[in-house]
């Protein structure tokens, strides 16, 4: 398993799941990002963070901290 912050730009793949309990993984799931969910990264900036991610027909841009929480098959 990898998470959202090893994927290549235009690579999808599938949600598993969120990592930790804290205000970070609740706010990830409530923007969307729960278990089954297909994501693919879209670009990066310069310096690899933050990322840009498209699920359910909205981009999302996420810190590399935050993307390496979400676990991905």
């Amino acid at each position: 398993m990898s998470t959202a912050a090893e994927l290549q730009i235009d690579q999808s793949a599938r949600v598993v799941e969120v990592t930790g309990d804290d205000d970070i993984a609740m706010r990830l799931l409530e923007m969307g990002v729960t278990p089954g969910v297909e994501v693919r990264l879209l670009g990066k900036a310069p310096l690899g963070d933050p990322l840009e991610i498209d699920l359910r027909g909205y981009r999302l841009s996420l810190r590399k901290s935050e993307a390496a929480r979400i676990v991905l098959q």
